[in-house]
């Protein structure tokens, strides 16, 4: 993304963006603002129900995973390419290998929200 990887880092980690760029999140709740390890919540997907989440390893501003309704799930990293271009990666297990999908339409997302006059 040509965008600092500092704002890319915002989007990702805080709690409010979500909704923004994740397909399958319609909001978020919980007592913290972003991720940190151990922070705990609970997530309303599109398929209706409200599941719960913890947040299992943060690297602040490079990375963080999580569990939700305790199954491991994806993992959210950005990397500098320079002053003002970033790499994103979403990583998931392989055992839900076809969500790989949904990550991809997430990263398409992610790139209009923090690209925003892009062309």
């Amino acid at each position: 993304m040509d965008v600092a990887v500092d704002e890319v880092w915002k989007l990702i980690s805080r709690f409010d963006h979500w909704p923004s760029w994740g397909p399958t999140v319609v909001d978020v709740e919980s007592d913290a603002h972003e991720v940190a390890e151990g922070v705990t919540g609970r997530v309303k997907t599109i398929a209706g129900p409200w599941l719960p989440f913890e947040i299992t390893e943060v690297d602040r501003g490079r990375s963080w995973t999580w569990k939700v309704a305790g199954i491991p799930a994806t993992g959210h990293r950005v990397s500098a390419r320079g002053e003002a271009r970033t790499l994103v990666e979403f990583t998931a297990p392989i055992a839900v290998a076809p969500y790989a999908l949904v990550l991809n339409a997430g990263l398409r997302r992610l790139k209009r929200l923090a690209e925003p006059n892009a062309t």
